[in-house]
């Protein structure tokens, strides 16, 4: 029963996010701040739409933000995370030896148990890459690489066409790596399954028996260690960093209705200290819940425009309405004159024509950019008039070049058939008279 649930929410997430990211277009805002990460994009979660996007279909290496594939795949393969306990072997966490790896105290714990609550914390709370070898060693049953290959095979059904993972914890490899369209359509999968909302949003855990905390290494939702970095209105995700990864940041911002999602990838990793992400993802989240919002740019009841129709009964025209709303984001302070519609019909339609018939489209621009086109639709059923069909049909007829053929060829038919008849005649006739001289 777990399982068919957990089929139909993955085929509803997957529908939503297919419909939004893969066909919605960003639109270019007037965001005049600097940004210091290389790879951008912020997206509205109610709609879908990508707000401002800069190299976020550039394939980048995503240092830790792996760590929320790796979540996903534990998530789905274990029922139960706080009665779930898995012994901690020094033989699956000696790979990380002189890495520089992350830790967050599994490596101290070695031959004792923990449970999957405290193993996710510590994988998605402070980042910890042992962690992330325990959990991949025990869904794998023994195998990380065969944990690795369902965090593939997981990328390609939420269809991130470019991404492939080496390992479970994001250590650099040239071959791992994702795009942020592909990250921004792996964090809203995960988001949806039970906990990581939760988990990613913590500052400070305490895994059972520990008198020390976990702690989280996104500022932004610290309100005690982020200094200028934190964000009240910021909700998790994940950091990430590597020499190769530059500084990278996934997190969500939830404000008077609206939900946003910034990722940032490939902000400078040097000695300033400063986390360019942190900033970039902080500003734009505050930018974007403060100056946009949701804008309804046609609405199902207001007709976009009219269109002739011939053989009506009543009315010569009648009016076309969007199918649908078009709702999009926009500045609050928005010209009108930048919003245009573009009809696409016919110069006219023959009726019948019954209500919801699809007679053309319509597009929508903001600042020449396109938003969306949508089927424009009667509104009210127009019936035939059969006198006026009749007489169009006759018209039709008479002022074809077939009727008017088939008029020569028929009297051309007459006038050799008279033709034939009088000479038959003219026969007969002389016959007659030559059987008269005889007789």
């Amino acid at each position: 029963m777990k399982l068919i649930k957990r089929i139909i929410v993955f085929c509803c997430v997957l529908a939503v996010l297919l419909s939004s990211v893969l066909s919605a277009s960003a639109i270019s805002y007037d965001y005049d701040g600097t940004l210091a990460s290389d790879t951008v994009l912020l997206v509205n979660m109610d709609t879908g739409i990508p707000v401002l996007e800069q190299k976020a279909d550039t394939v980048r290496y995503p240092a830790s933000l792996t760590k929320i594939m790796t979540y996903i795949i534990v998530a789905e393969n274990v029922d139960d995370f706080d009665n779930t306990r898995i012994k901690i072997r020094q033989d699956v966490i000696d790979p990380l030896l002189g890495t520089g790896s992350m830790t967050s105290g599994v490596d101290q714990k070695v031959g004792k148990e923990m449970t999957v609550t405290d193993l996710v914390h510590c994988l998605l709370v402070s980042s910890g890459n042992d962690a992330a070898m325990v959990l991949a060693d025990y869904v794998g049953k023994g195998s990380i690489e065969r944990f690795v290959e369902m965090m593939n095979e997981k990328a390609k059904a939420l269809n991130c066409l470019d991404t492939h993972f080496v390992n479970p914890h994001g250590l650099h490899d040239p071959e791992h790596y994702t795009t942020a369209y592909d990250l921004y359509k792996i964090a809203s999968y995960a988001l949806t399954l039970p906990g990581f909302a939760e988990i990613t949003n913590t500052a400070t855990y305490y895994c059972e028996g520990d008198d020390y905390p976990l702690t989280t290494t996104n500022y932004l939702i610290d309100a005690n260690r982020g200094g200028e970095y934190y964000y009240t209105y910021a909700r998790g995700v994940k950091t990430g960093t590597t020499d190769e990864a530059g500084r990278c940041i996934i997190t969500t911002g939830i404000a008077d209705g609206y939900a946003y999602m910034c990722i940032c990838m490939g902000a400078p990793y040097d000695d300033s200290g400063v986390n360019g992400a942190m900033n970039d993802a902080r500003s734009l989240l505050r930018w974007a819940l403060l100056d946009l919002e949701l804008t309804r740019m046609l609405t199902s009841d207001t007709p976009v425009c009219e269109i002739d129709v011939n053989f009506s009964t009543t009315d010569k025209k009648t009016l076309l309405y969007p199918k649908e709303n078009v709702n999009t984001i926009l500045p609050k302070t928005y010209d009108e004159k930048d919003v245009k519609v573009v009809p696409d019909v016919p110069d006219s339609i023959d009726a019948p024509l019954n209500k919801g018939d699809i007679v053309g489209k319509a597009t929508v621009y903001y600042k020449d950019e396109e938003i969306k086109t949508v089927d424009l639709v009667v509104a009210e059923s127009v019936t035939r008039s059969p006198i006026a069909y009749a007489m169009f049909v006759l018209k039709s007829i008479v002022s074809s070049w077939i009727f008017w053929l088939a008029i020569i060829v028929a009297a051309a038919l007459v006038i050799v058939y008279i033709g034939l008849i009088s000479g038959l005649r003219q026969k007969n006739k002389k016959k007659r008279v030559k059987r008269y001289r005889r007789l």
